[in-house]
């Protein structure tokens, strides 16, 4: 390699790139890890192979890469490979980058003009018999779910009509039907959305259009048994100011949010919207209906907090002037209007998630990870520069808290949740703890319920884990055997 990576926030520090490939068996483990943890833990991580065509771009522009930790009769293995999208192997051919701007084709070398732009570098989920690697500007990479190597796109066998899938999927674990989406369906800066379903087996059942209010970064969405919620926020896209070699995202504070619901099983004809002033958001914890209300609950921010976006959006603001908290916005199907209900569930905080069983119905408790300044200054980790450093479980009905916090010098990644065999007991958590003192990362496996009593075991890595994004986790029995 002959240029070096930039050292802004996106490519520095616990940012820089790692392009480490690798097979570890029996990763160092302290602590007793529970008999019944059994399965794999897949992982997305945008990690760039080579520095950015035009000196410098977004973390989320990386290639993608997806680890998997194997838990298997009390040891722990790790595998990570990069997903060899037409993108990635472009590059590796030529021994440099050749795309440019985030999402903008129009700044690329002429020579991967018509290339599938895709990174495949946000979620990896466990659908249908295929594992799948995804990420919301292009259709889903299939991968060996034990090797990781790239069996090539899936487009549902030639059924899926969208031209994108989003990163995060709904999974609906009693009937085993994905729910899912598209927005820039049609294309680059359209207002196409398709609302798409697959059965169990991951054949494509429905795939049904329709146009958002303006072009939106929809990054997720939510559904109920019986409804499906569109949520569209100010962060927009111009195919004008794209195609003049400009960026693909701008937030617009003059532009209201709008909340599209419609039944689940109904036609998105039947698509109601509802609308509020200008904010952010982009997890969504749960949703659930009881009649005609539908309730929704997320972390809302004032503001993009995606220094990228703000800095396009000619938007300067302080991180600590972008406030945030985690609500419940109520629809009511029943009357007349527009309007949205909020009520405040805790404080702010993302990477929001709930055990399997809870999904699309009421439910009591909530995990999400929250950066508390009581803990320590910020430390750069992750696509929007401070990382996380606290892991709270809420009592959603109650307010009621449970923390873990780091300490000072150290961060935490997103956390799956791993449901329990054993009648009434909560389930586990895991995530990657990095420490940047040493520049190294370690697994913690805790008790959901009894978080704040700290890990029951600790899984040491020998590097620095590259901040992933999304993950999940897929029980032994649901694999196929090696």
């Amino acid at each position: 390699m002959t240029d070096r990576f930039p050292a802004s926030m996106d490519f520095a520090g616990y940012n820089a790139p790692s392009r480490i490939e690798c097979d570890i068996y029996d990763l160092v483990l302290e602590g007793t890890l529970p008999d019944e943890i059994e399965g794999s833990w897949y992982r997305s991580v945008p990690d760039p192979q080579y520095p950015p065509f035009l000196g410098d771009d977004t973390f989320l522009s990386g290639d993608g890469m997806v680890s998997r930790f194997r838990f298997e009769h009390g040891h722990v293995d790790l595998r990570q490979r990069y997903v060899q999208t037409a993108r990635f192997t472009a590059e590796r051919a030529a021994r440099r980058s050749l795309f440019g701007r985030y999402r903008n084709p129009y700044t690329d070398d002429p020579s991967v003009r018509g290339v599938d732009r895709g990174a495949n570098n946000t979620t990896p989920i466990w659908h249908g018999g295929r594992l799948l690697a995804l990420k919301e500007d292009s259709r889903a990479v299939e991968l060996d779910p034990h090797t990781l190597e790239t069996r090539g796109p899936w487009d549902y066998q030639g059924q899926l009509r969208s031209q994108t899938m989003t990163a995060h999927t709904r999974a609906d674990f009693d009937t085993g039907e994905l729910y899912f989406f598209g927005y820039e369906a049609g294309g680059l800066a359209t207002r196409d959305v398709a609302y798409c379903v697959a059965d169990r087996n991951g054949r494509l059942l429905r795939e049904e259009w329709f146009e958002a209010p303006y072009v939106s970064m929809m990054h997720d969405f939510a559904v109920t048994k019986e409804h499906a919620i569109f949520p569209v926020f100010p962060t927009t896209a111009s195919l004008e100011r794209i195609k003049a070699g400009g960026p693909h995202w701008i937030y617009e504070p003059s532009k209201d949010i709008y909340v599209g619901i419609m039944p689940r099983n109904g036609s998105v004809r039947d698509l109601r919207w509802f609308r509020r002033p200008a904010g952010s958001a982009y997890h969504f914890l749960n949703a659930y209906s009881e009649g005609q209300r539908v309730h929704l609950d997320f972390g809302l921010a004032n503001m993009n907090p995606f220094p990228f976006i703000r800095e396009a959006s000619n938007i300067h603001m302080s991180p600590a002037d972008i406030k945030s908290q985690l609500v419940r916005w109520t629809f009511d199907l029943a009357g007349p209007g527009e309007n949205i209900e909020e009520q405040v569930l805790g404080p702010p905080g993302d990477l929001p998630r709930i055990a399997n069983r809870d999904h699309m119905r009421d439910y009591q408790i909530g995990y999400y990870q929250r950066f508390d300044p009581a803990v320590g200054p910020p430390l750069v980790a992750g696509p929007v520069g401070a990382g996380f450093n606290t892991i709270t479980r809420l009592q959603v009905k109650t307010g009621q808290m449970k923390n873990l916090a780091m300490d000072a010098r150290s961060t935490v990644q997103e956390h799956v949740h791993v449901a329990s065999r054993i009648a009434g007991h909560e389930g586990y958590l895991m995530f990657v703890v990095d420490r940047h003192d040493t520049a190294l990362s370690e697994v913690f496996v805790v008790e959901a319920e009894h978080l704040d009593r700290g890990p029951l075991a600790r899984i040491q890595l020998p590097f620095r884990l590259r901040c992933g994004v999304h993950g999940n986790w897929v029980p032994a029995e649901e694999l196929p055997a090696e």
